[in-house]
């Protein structure tokens, strides 16, 4: 009797066979779910005992690094340079809005929704589908059918993705060599093209499968285009010269 339990001691146990993808990510899923099982079951214990729920502390919000900036140090080399006695008439950034056309979304619906994927990740929020107004029956056109997508940035997500832009996406611009400084409409906004969308590191170049390009509008405050361009210079945007 000894020996068979000293056998079955020292029997090694059977080596387990490795999870599948599917098997992993259901496993997960059933531990987080019994984990906030087991939080509910212990919030509704405390307060059938009476004790006082614990308030979790809300993470801090980092502020945007370029409204910092602009803030602390733009806002009052402007006033200097143009000479303004109050402070609201240095002229600000307003919204940014990334447009990019689908040409072949009018042959393949699919392409349109990818391209609006894609640009939802860049923007960080979500695109919006564009069609188109008229039918043209050159291109095999028909109204109300997608043809691009569009995204409006506001306040610190604009102020983020334009960080992005010029320290990341614009650097890695395939012979880049300066934004054109004279792209101005005259009202204080500025536009610019990118040929290829997998600049900004959000996207997969591997797992891309087509290449968009993209119109970036940067819309100010400013009354002419020289405030304009001295409030975007001030940005660090890489003018050419």
């Amino acid at each position: 009797m000894a020996d068979t339990e000293d056998k079955q001691a020292t029997k090694p146990e059977k080596s387990q066979r490795p999870l599948s993808a599917e098997q992993a990510t259901k496993a997960a899923k059933d531990d987080k779910k019994a984990a906030k099982q087991a939080r509910a079951d212990k919030g509704a214990a405390d307060a059938k005992a009476g004790k006082p729920a614990v308030a979790r502390e809300p993470e801090p919000r980092v502020p945007a690094r370029l409204k910092v900036q602009f803030e602390e140090a733009i806002r009052q080399k402007l006033a200097e340079q143009f000479g303004y006695k109050n402070r609201f008439e240095v002229p600000t950034l307003d919204k940014v809005v990334i447009n990019m056309g689908v040409g072949e979304g009018v042959a393949d619906r699919k392409k349109v929704d990818g391209a609006a994927a894609d640009l939802g990740l860049i923007a960080g929020q979500k695109a919006i589908v564009t069609k188109a107004r008229k039918s043209i029956a050159t291109y095999k056109l028909r109204t109300g059918q997608a043809i691009g997508c569009k995204v409006t940035l506001r306040k610190a997500r604009m102020y983020e993705f334009l960080d992005r832009l010029i320290n990341i996406a614009l650097p890695r611009v395939r012979d880049f060599r300066g934004l054109n400084p004279k792209s101005f409409d005259g009202r204080g906004n500025y536009t610019l093209g990118i040929k290829e969308h997998i600049v900004f590191p959000e996207i997969d170049y591997d797992k891309a499968t087509d290449i968009w390009g993209m119109d970036i509008t940067v819309c100010t405050t400013a009354r002419n285009d020289d405030e304009a361009r001295a409030l975007l210079t001030a940005f660090n945007f890489p003018f050419r010269q």
